[in-house]
């Protein structure tokens, strides 16, 4: 990561170079696409003011409410279905089908509800961000060893010891790719619900200043939620190479 950096700084700063020669040459307008500079200048503003820190807050505070309960659900219901056939065959048309529904699909059935409150974007975030973990919980139970599992059995493991001794150290490569994907989708949904319905957090800001507009705020706070972004993928894969440390994946990386 760290040799691939001054790389990143060097495409963030053509990228930005893009931006401000755009709208000053008038091949874009710049009543609709700001110069980056001022868009740089506006985040300066924005930072400064409280009402910025209190919204940032409030989507963190539901992106990480939502995810932490995606990951509670994935892992457990994943650990339960795929370690019982029977149980896996019987769920896997229903997941399947309840899958590919966009979560965006179920804000009429939460604004009817929950209204513009906290609680709509809570559940459309634990919707999205439960399949990736599931999933991926699912196709790490079904890699475990079968002569480890049979081993486990034959010296009468139970299945609690089964699955933190056998199944879990096998699921969990798994479950951390799952966890960053889904931080990813929980971001998305919780910027979503509250642009769209209204819940109180950056989302709503962007629309407010869309809607006022003051196109060069819209883009400041844009800017944040993709900083927001890119910062939640580092931290997934800080937190991933830290608890695999010991996975030939994660040695490769790092020889490399």
């Amino acid at each position: 990561m760290r040799r691939d950096l001054p790389l990143g700084l060097l495409g963030l700063a053509i990228t930005l170079a893009v931006f401000e020669v755009l709208p000053r040459s008038g091949l874009v307008d710049a009543a609709y696409l700001p110069p980056a500079s001022e868009m740089l200048r506006e985040l300066g503003t924005v930072a400064g003011e409280g009402e910025f820190w209190e919204a940032t807050g409030q989507t963190l505070r539901g992106w990480v409410l939502g995810l932490l309960i995606a990951g509670a659900v994935g892992v457990s219901a994943g650990i339960v279905i795929g370690g019982v056939p029977l149980f896996r065959e019987f769920t896997a048309s229903t997941i399947e089908f309840l899958r590919p529904i966009p979560s965006v699909a179920l804000i009429p059935l939460v604004v009817l509800i929950y209204g513009s409150r906290p609680q709509s974007a809570l559940i459309l975030v634990v919707y999205a961000a439960t399949w990736p973990v599931l999933v991926q919980v699912l196709y790490g139970v079904a890699d475990v060893d079968p002569v480890a599992r049979d081993t486990a059995r034959s010296y009468r493991f139970s299945r609690l010891a089964t699955a933190r001794t056998v199944v879990w150290p096998t699921a969990l490569p798994y479950v951390l790719t799952g966890f960053r994907l889904a931080a990813a989708v929980a971001l998305i949904l919780e910027i979503t619900a509250e642009l769209v319905v209204g819940v109180p957090g950056l989302g709503r800001s962007i629309g407010v200043a869309q809607s006022s507009g003051a196109v060069p705020r819209t883009y400041a706070l844009v800017i944040v939620v993709g900083v927001i972004g890119l910062l939640v993928n580092v931290l997934a894969r800080a937190l991933e190479r830290r608890l695999l440390h010991w996975h030939p994946s994660v040695r490769r990386e790092a020889v490399a």
